[in-house]
C-alpha cells in the first residue's frame, strides 16, 4: 500500500526455471520501500483473497495479463508505482504508455519525445529498466532501421508480443 492504495511496484519476465526470488532486485525494493524483503513470499493465484485490497490488485493484474495474451485486452488499467527510477526513467515510462497498442516508435522518436533528441542511448537504457514489461509496452521500440533492438525479456519475447499486436518485423 502506498498512501492507502495498492499499486504495483514490479512485473516482469521470468524465464519458467527462474524462481521469482531470484530474478528480482528485493534489496533495491526493500530499501526503496522500507519493507523487510524475509516478509516476501510468493502466494500462488489460487490462494489470493479477494477481500484484500493489495491481493485484488494482485488479481486484476493476472486477469488484465491474460487478457492481453488471449488478445482481448489492448491498454492496461493498474495502478502503478514509478517511483523507484530516476526522474529521467519516470519519464521514459510514461511517454511508453503513449505508444498505441499494435504500433511500434524508434528509440530516436522515443528521445524527442521525453525531449531529449540525442540522448536515444539513454532512453534505451531507461526502457531496460521498465519495471513493467508489457503493462508498460517497452516492447513497442525498435531501432530506427526497423530491427527489433534489444528486450530484457529476450528478443524472443518481444517479438512474440509484437506479433500479438499485428505487427511484422525485420530479423
Amino acid at each position: 500500500m502506498l498512501n492507502g492504495v495498492p499499486k504495483l511496484i514490479w512485473c516482469n519476465w521470468l524465464a519458467t526455471d527462474v524462481c521469482w526470488q531470484d530474478n528480482i532486485n528485493l534489496t533495491k525494493l526493500t530499501k526503496h520501500y522500507g519493507f523487510d524483503k524475509t516478509d516476501s513470499q510468493f502466494v500462488p493465484a489460487s490462494k489470493l483473497n479477494a477481500n484484500s485490497p493489495e491481493q485484488q490488485l494482485l488479481l486484476a493484474s493476472i486477469a488484465q495479463m491474460q487478457q492481453y495474451l488471449q488478445g482481448t485486452r489492448q491498454h492496461f488499467d493498474l495502478p502503478l508505482d514509478l517511483s523507484s527510477g530516476t526522474l529521467f526513467q519516470q519519464q521514459v515510462w510514461q511517454a511508453l504508455q503513449d505508444i498505441s497498442h499494435g504500433q511500434t516508435i524508434s528509440y530516436a522518436t522515443l528521445a524527442q519525445r521525453v525531449n531529449n533528441p540525442k540522448g536515444y542511448r539513454a532512453v534505451a537504457n531507461a526502457n531496460g529498466k521498465n519495471p513493467f514489461s508489457i503493462i508498460i509496452p517497452c516492447h513497442r521500440v525498435i531501432s530506427s532501421d526497423g530491427k527489433l533492438g534489444g528486450y530484457t525479456g529476450g528478443l524472443d519475447k518481444k517479438e512474440y508480443l509484437l506479433a500479438l499486436e499485428g505487427v511484422e518485423c525485420k530479423g
